[in-house]
């Protein structure tokens, strides 16, 4: 995995920035961060800040739904040229996706800091969960400090946010609820369970709600080191009782690690893609290489690997790279590191070699965004529009020149590229750039958020916040 090599110093705006006739923003001026919010102290309420709250225009968790459509429904069509109006500078890299609840922003950091954000996007509340883990008390990995890497889940019915911090002395993983309105905890709880090396175990993956339970995925560190196997953690939503799990029977490794985590369908059913694991030829298959349909009582209901699972897994060619994309109730879109796009049915994925369709495609890192039948596919050579059609075949519309995973939203697809630090708004008709602007410089994975007329970036510095109209 690669850091973006740009380096822009954010901080809070307090005046709008418009960009130039050319359609890119200059880099925001910089001032002062705002004073901090006492943790868990009385605040206003976001309408008394804002206005009326449109809860068409939340996005509770990572790409907005639980399936991860990536389409805002509640954004406006954009007017004018995207411009940036904040860049809020943070205590720590911000990995994760924010999410928004009730016109609630909440952004976490690899500080093990929460904020919550009004939405004119002054601090409502911060909460630390406690210190990171450090490097050195880890056999590899790519992330100085490790804290919260997931993307954090907002659920309504609880009033909860639910995130996944990683811990330091020695490294051990929770899941803490806080109560969205003030930042308060409910409760917190360990979801490191027996069977694996904790400090091996990373959990980059989104958090979800389904079947009445937060689940959070883990894989391992970039370096594939120590004894981690992929495993999906469910824990009940008042945080009592004891956690439901999978893991891969695998001896070692297949990691649940993609920033999208599980897609869920409507009956609550879990999708997830699965890495390389440690079998190779001449093995016993492993459920590597795969994407798994989990139930919500965390019992495997089906799979499916390419034939080729087992050189795949040899080569680090494998699925676990991307979030599977679930078009209509029907289709099951999947592609990875080895360039090769499948579609799958939902009710019957396949097993070994089942696939509905197969092409060359693309190298696929990261989550998906999907409108109707069409999937906008993050490629490591830039993003790509494909077209599934009623038998399962595939048609590539367009391919862009952006590689970030992409959202919708006001009639644009919006795509990062982290390299150089901008944020583009392409036509979703033809893969154009309409218009690009600054925004700092981003992880690899980086998704933005979408509100009603803003796109939120998580960045290395905190977040930048661009508005559309």
């Amino acid at each position: 995995m690669r850091a973006a090599r740009l380096t822009i110093a954010c901080a809070l705006l307090l005046a709008a920035c418009t960009s130039g006739s050319g359609g890119t923003s200059p880099s925001p001026a910089v001032s002062a961060t705002p004073p901090e919010a006492t943790s868990g102290s009385a605040v206003s309420s976001p309408t008394a800040t804002a206005g009326k709250v449109d809860r068409a225009a939340d996005w509770p968790t990572y790409h907005g739904h639980p399936d991860r459509s990536g389409v805002s429904s509640g954004m406006r069509p954009v007017r004018g040229t995207p411009h940036v109006v904040h860049a809020l500078k943070l205590d720590g890299q911000v990995y994760a996706s924010p999410v928004v609840l009730d016109g609630i922003v909440v952004v976490a950091t690899e500080n093990n800091t929460v904020y919550a954000f009004n939405p004119n996007l002054t601090q409502r509340w911060k909460r630390n969960l406690g210190s990171p883990s450090r490097a050195g008390e880890r056999g590899c990995g790519n992330i100085d400090p490790l804290g919260i890497t997931g993307t954090p889940v907002a659920e309504r019915a609880t009033g909860s946010v639910f995130v996944s911090p990683e811990l330091g002395g020695p490294p051990r993983h929770l899941l803490v609820a806080l109560d969205i309105r003030t930042g308060a905890v409910k409760w917190s709880r360990s979801i490191d369970l027996p069977g694996v090396e904790a400090r091996a175990m990373q959990e980059r993956g989104a958090l979800t709600v389904a079947g009445g339970r937060v689940w959070v995925p883990f894989g391992g560190l970039a370096g594939d080191c120590g004894g981690y196997k992929g495993r999906l953690v469910g824990v009940p939503l008042n945080g009592v009782g004891a956690p439901t799990s999978y893991t891969v029977p695998t001896t070692r490794e297949g990691g649940i690690w993609t920033p999208p985590g599980p897609s869920v369908d409507a009956a609550g059913n879990l999708f997830v893609a699965v890495g390389n694991g440690e079998a190779g030829q001449g093995d016993p298959y492993d459920f590597s290489d795969s994407v798994l349909k989990i139930g919500a009582d965390g019992t495997l209901r089906d799979s499916y690997s390419p034939s080729t699972w087992a050189t795949d897994n040899e080569a680090d060619l494998d699925l676990g790279s991307q979030g599977p994309a679930l078009v209509g109730s029907r289709w099951v879109f999947i592609a990875g590191k080895s360039g090769f796009g499948y579609v799958l049915r939902q009710r019957a994925l396949g097993g070994i070699g089942g696939e509905v369709s197969r092409t060359k495609l693309c190298s696929s890192y990261g989550g998906t965004a999907v409108d109707g039948d069409v999937v906008y596919v993050p490629c490591e050579d830039g993003v790509r529009a494909v077209r599934i059609d009623g038998s399962g075949t595939m048609h590539v519309r367009w391919h862009a020149s952006v590689s970030g995973s992409p959202v919708i939203g006001g009639g644009r697809v919006w795509s990062l590229d982290p390299d150089r630090g901008t944020l583009h708004s392409l036509d979703p008709k033809t893969g154009d750039s309409l218009a690009s602007v600054l925004v700092g410089a981003t992880s690899r994975f980086a998704t933005p958020a979408l509100t009603a007329r803003d796109v939120l970036i998580p960045t290395l510095q905190g977040i930048t916040v661009v508005r559309t109209s």
